[in-house]
């Protein structure tokens, strides 16, 4: 018992022991007074936050209760397979074959995947009924009816979020594998855990801000973001990288990436070994990318305008001082695609014509259909966001991080939870959570445009539906060539709202839907040979489901498919350029200092 205790904080002696818990509960006690004093405003506590989803519960109670039928169906279906789980288990535990389980987890649910899980009668029981339970709360509330779309929207969230945070997996006596380790370490991970939580609290100000990587794991620009290449221009919005060649000779034209300013850019310049920039470089295209600044109280008045001004428009005056070149190729990512397309338009309306191809990267510009990121966005969430920004000035980073972590909430919170707290473990070094924690600020002038007229008005497909800088903004007019990227599994950008894009845009397009999410979709180098993608072609007035079903799919990454395409646009070779070699002064080495400014 000596050797599994001596991993526990302080060691086997009681005395080292019992400081460590004395300094845990005077550190417990620290966060909760800071968090109380931050908390405080006139004496009283202010309310934590506009989404109040009682009254649609209470809404969706009496819709049930109007029709008791309904509600004594599904309670005797739950029941019946309450006693089908019973009859299972006595079979299993009596030595007999009792066929396949009652309910199993979705395939890609990994919450399971432990041995114990199947093997143990006391811990498939655990799981079977968990998961008959679950799923009955969430059919429940799915097939009340007579509720607006809005609000049934928002109680299946929220009732996912009940019952995901309810999981045997989160709770330390009903995880067999969490058993095990306190078992053999004496309960020095459960100690070690605790030790964790209470430096994540005291590190959110006492919220709870999980560390899903060490700081020190990496460090942009020595072992992530290391793509070589020079900062060549910069103003209050970005600094403007061009990446050193690696080929010879180059395509004439320039390729600017414009990547959203809602996370830093390097999610496109990770390891050199899924670098989709440091890959398009060893294309033998010259790479310009914007890497935003993270705007602090005195950029509160920046607007979306100014981050089209000041962003691509000002980009392509750098590249041609740089270059020479006039005509540009672009990659807009999530957001930066939004704006990309809200600047193809501006610049149509004025026959502006460097831009000469154009790229969109899980990116919405038809908001009507956002998914589940869209219920957070009405009158009363925005206007309390609204008062938090004229606050600051700003939104901060990581009220958007903690947003985008609930729509994969087992994946990005409770998997963490067990790591960290239940099993008492450091967080795997990996490359992309380290980028998911290094958030940004958002002003408050130009988000809460973006969440008005993009979000709640769905402004920018319709046209002459937004201004900026006094000309109305009509997609139609693009009429340039364009690649359109989804990715199948996207949660922030669905992919079928991604797909109305092809009905808005007016030049030759083509489709592509890729495997997996929103980042591994993108993020998928040839080399990794994990994801395949789909073509085909797209016809006018089909839906994307329409589309999808006569579609082609292709093994492999659709990085191969985009050079394919791309370089047929790019012009003929010429000479590899160096950044510093045009009429733009070198200002400092990548990936820049606006990267490195954390929150």
């Amino acid at each position: 018992m000596t050797e599994q205790n001596s991993g526990a904080p302080g060691g086997s002696d009681p005395i080292n022991q019992a400081n460590e818990f004395a300094r845990m509960a005077a550190q417990a006690q620290r966060i909760v007074a800071d968090f109380i004093a931050r908390q405080q405003k006139d004496g009283k506590i202010e309310p934590q936050g506009p989404f109040d989803v009682s009254q649609a519960f209470a809404e969706m109670t009496q819709k049930m209760m109007a029709d008791p039928a309904r509600v004594l169906q599904a309670q005797m279906g739950l029941w019946e397979n309450y006693v089908n789980l019973w009859q299972h288990t006595a079979t299993r535990m009596m030595g007999g074959d009792a066929g396949e389980p009652v309910v199993q987890p979705a395939a890609d649910d990994r919450r399971f995947r432990a041995p114990e899980w199947q093997e143990n009668h006391f811990f498939d029981f655990v799981k079977q009924s968990y998961l008959l339970t679950s799923n009955w709360f969430l059919s429940t509330v799915k097939d009340t009816e007579g509720l607006d779309e809005k609000s049934a929207q928002k109680l299946a969230f929220y009732t996912r979020q009940y019952v995901d945070a309810l999981s045997p997996t989160n709770f330390a006596l009903s995880n067999p594998t969490v058993l095990q380790e306190t078992l053999d370490s004496g309960g020095a991970n459960l100690l070690q855990g605790l030790r964790n939580l209470l430096d994540d609290l005291e590190r959110g100000g006492g919220k709870l801000n999980i560390r899903m990587s060490d700081k020190d794991d990496f460090t942009v620009g020595e072992n992530i973001a290391v793509t070589p290449g020079k900062v060549v221009f910069q103003n209050d919005l970005i600094q403007l990288i061009q990446y050193a060649p690696q080929t010879k000779t180059v395509h004439t034209r320039p390729l600017l990436v414009v990547a959203p300013w809602i996370n830093k850019f390097y999610v496109l310049d990770l390891k050199p070994k899924n670098s989709l920039i440091r890959w398009a470089v060893e294309q033998g295209y010259t790479v310009f990318a914007i890497s935003w600044v993270n705007p602090d109280e005195a950029l509160a008045h920046k607007s979306f305008e100014n981050y089209m001004l000041e962003g691509p428009l000002a980009a392509l005056d750098a590249i041609e001082a740089a270059t020479g070149e006039k005509e540009v190729a672009a990659v807009g990512y999530c957001l930066g695609g939004t704006l990309l397309s809200a600047t193809l338009a501006y610049m149509a309306a004025s026959d502006d014509k460097r831009i000469t191809s154009a790229t969109f990267l899980a990116t919405l510009v038809d908001f009507a259909e956002p998914g589940e990121l869209g219920l957070f966005i009405d009158e009363e969430q925005l206007a309390s966001l609204e008062e938090m920004m004229r606050e600051k000035g700003y939104l901060d980073g990581g009220e958007m991080a903690a947003t985008f972590n609930l729509l994969r909430a087992n994946d990005l919170i409770w998997s963490f939870v067990i790591n960290n707290y239940l099993m008492g473990r450091e967080p795997f070094p990996f490359d992309l959570l380290y980028w998911n924690a290094d958030s940004t600020r958002m002003p408050a002038e130009m988000h809460s445009f973006y969440l008005r007229k993009m979000y709640q008005d769905n402004a920018l497909a319709e046209p002459g539906g937004i201004e900026l800088n006094g000309v109305p903004i009509d997609l139609g007019n693009i009429k340039l060539s364009t690649y359109v990227l989804a990715a199948h599994e996207d949660h922030i950008a669905p992919w079928l709202a991604c797909f109305k894009a092809t009905g808005l845009y007016s030049g030759k397009l083509r489709f592509v839907l890729g495997q997996s999410g929103h980042i591994a979709g993108v993020v998928n180098p040839p080399e990794g040979n994990k994801y395949g993608y789909w073509t085909g072609k797209l016809t006018k007035g089909e839906s994307g489901e329409q589309w999808h079903a006569s579609a082609e799919r292709h093994e492999g990454s659709w990085w191969t498919d985009w050079q394919r395409w791309q370089s047929r646009l790019a012009g003929k070779k010429v000479a590899a350029r160096e950044p510093g070699a045009g009429k733009l002064e070198i200002i400092e080495d990548a990936p820049g200092s606006y990267v490195k400014v954390r929150i």
